[in-house]
């Protein structure tokens, strides 16, 4: 399909877990669209080249800097934003850690930390301090360092060993 640059394409994806479509310029960052056409706010914008990781979200639970990433590329796929993470009961224990910890000051860059921290856990069940470190390295932080970070990190790895595990959790922990 080719559209012209001021064409609008609709643009139908599953966003924390619900079905949502809206209406994009073949150009226009998944960022962009996220916060303007569907009111995904907690996703910020920072460098727009993918430096500085605000913008990450979970494309099919895989951590990407949505500032690389066009709408339109994004038919069809899920995507989880900082959104996602608290429920019914409040915070999730990844946020509740970071309060804790005193991991975060303006909070700007937190949301695409926290989506990366999460993915991160989803892959590494019993992270080493140096692991935590090498994965947040690939996000800006400038108010606070990143000790509060890596501890709310290891916290909830610990935590989440700690909680028995159904069947299936431990299957798919295996594979």
């Amino acid at each position: 399909m080719h559209a012209r640059a001021d064409q609008r394409i609709r643009v139908t994806l599953t966003l924390n877990g619900r079905e949502r479509s809206g209406y994009a310029e073949p150009r226009t960052q998944l960022c962009d669209f996220l916060r303007h056409e569907l009111g995904a706010t907690g996703t910020h914008v920072g460098c727009e080249h993918g430096v500085c990781g605000a913008c990450t979200v979970r494309v099919d639970d895989r951590a990407s800097r949505s500032c690389l990433m066009l709408a339109v590329q994004a038919e069809g796929r899920r995507i989880d934003t900082v959104e996602s993470l608290a429920g019914e009961e409040g915070l999730s224990d990844l946020q509740q850690a970071f309060r804790r910890h005193h991991a975060l000051q303006c909070g700007f860059c937190t949301a695409g930390i926290l989506m990366s921290c999460e993915e991160f856990l989803g892959r590494v069940t019993d992270p080493g301090e140096a692991q935590v470190r090498d994965m947040l390295s690939g996000h800006l932080c400038r108010c606070t360092g990143y000790t509060g970070m890596v501890r709310a990190v290891l916290d909830v790895a610990r935590a989440r060993r700690e909680v028995p595990r159904t069947d299936s959790e431990q299957e798919n922990n295996d594979v």
